[in-house]
């Protein structure tokens, strides 16, 4: 791949703020009890509320930041959105109440073009069939970032439950400073296309997106996976105190022990099979992991039975990259920056939706009123992983 100091830059760059994310996780019981949760399960209802606050936000603003990087170069995107996530988290190491972490959380959604931008970047300076291996890099990075994230959040919450945030607000400010000193533009002027007033619709962006020859497909299974996957990111804290028992610390330690699983899989173990297999067979035995998982998860009640599952959902943390990869080599280079704002425009419309619902499910079954079966929302996540498998298949070939 050319230009590899860039692409390193980037991954560092996706580190940092994996790191920034990964270290608010362990404190969000903690987080949701101090600003007045009466319960784990009203506190899970909270947290949800927020995450769906910040992936709507990253909906309505996501296609447009990617058409914007488009139109006018993928650095000063990607240097805005740095620079309003510093804010972000300086913002919620000061909220002294559930509604401006809400404001907090919308503010993030705002400045998803990180991720989004920077998926771009690398699709401008890979080779077509370097991109699947190149998107897995990005999951490593934020692989490792949340192996350091957690911990740091939860040794951090020792000292005081906001410094974690204070933390994650030093570490985007310095990225800051590297990005605009060191990070090149990638896109070549000859590449870039107007910005156009139908840019500003994140409905419009998704139609045409769903309009180009064989994006549909990956789309829709991207969509449903990230649904599904939702259940982990939204209730792994507040699962693991219910069952568990488990605190801030040992939060941290299980969601660190998983950012190495992921970064070993994705930078390298995702070469070597889809090297041998070929990508398709990669995908199918990613899904296969995925379902397993989510079942797993679903009954178990031991801690010895999450050192079995956990790697084998790492396995399922394949499948993005390479739809994500099969889609982005559907279309023109000129079109790289829509197609990711509308892969992270669906993706937010599944983090809206996904909380909400699992917490829901979260809630109502482990409410002392009804039936106890905490690991509900698991379950239903296998269901609809399995669901997109005969979509999936269609890809095969292609």
């Amino acid at each position: 791949m050319k230009l590899r100091g860039p692409f390193l830059f980037i991954l560092a760059t996706l580190l940092i703020d994996a790191i920034g994310v990964g270290i608010v996780f362990p404190i969000m019981p903690d987080l949701m009890d101090r600003v007045g949760a009466q319960s784990t399960a009203e506190g899970a209802l909270w947290g949800g509320i927020m995450m769906s606050a910040y992936a709507a936000a990253m909906f309505l603003f996501g296609p447009v930041i990617g058409s914007l990087s488009d139109a006018y170069g993928r650095r000063p995107v990607l240097i805005f959105a740095l620079v309003t996530l510093t804010i972000d988290y300086i913002i919620m190491a000061l909220a002294q109440t559930y509604w401006v972490l809400l404001l907090g959380r919308i503010l993030a959604g705002v400045a998803g073009a990180t991720y989004i931008t920077a998926t771009a970047y690398i699709a401008d300076i890979a080779k077509p069939k370097e991109r699947s291996a190149a998107f897995g890099m990005i999951g490593a990075a934020f692989g490792i970032g949340f192996v350091m994230g957690p911990a740091l959040g939860g040794l951090a919450s020792g000292i005081h439950i906001t410094a974690p945030f204070w933390i994650a607000a030093v570490l985007s400010g310095l990225n800051v400073i590297f990005g605009y000193f060191i990070l090149p533009e990638s896109l070549k002027p000859e590449n870039r296309r107007p910005f156009g007033r139908r840019d500003l619709n994140p409905f419009g962006s998704i139609i045409r997106a769903f309009a180009i020859g064989g994006l549909a497909v990956p789309l829709v299974c991207l969509f449903v996976f990230e649904f599904a996957n939702m259940t982990y990111v939204t209730l792994w804290a507040f699962w693991g105190r219910e069952v568990f028992g488990w605190d801030g610390f040992t939060i941290g330690l299980t969601l660190s022990a998983y950012g190495i699983l992921i970064a070993a899989v994705q930078a390298g173990l995702l070469p070597s099979l889809t090297a041998r297999l070929g990508e398709f067979p990669t995908l199918m035995l990613a899904l296969a992991a995925s379902i397993t998982a989510f079942i797993g998860f679903g009954f178990i009640g031991a801690v010895w039975a999450v050192v079995i599952f956990l790697p084998i959902s790492a396995l399922s943390d394949m499948a993005p990259p390479l739809m994500t990869a099969y889609a982005a080599n559907r279309v023109g280079e000129d079109m790289q920056g829509l197609v990711q704002g509308v892969i992270a425009a669906l993706s937010s419309v599944a983090a809206v939706v996904a909380p909400l619902l699992l917490t829901g499910v979260f809630e109502a079954t482990t409410d002392a009123q009804g039936a106890y079966y905490p690991g509900a929302p698991f379950l239903l996540a296998g269901v609809m992983v399995a669901g997109i498998v005969p979509l999936v298949w269609r890809m095969r070939g292609k």
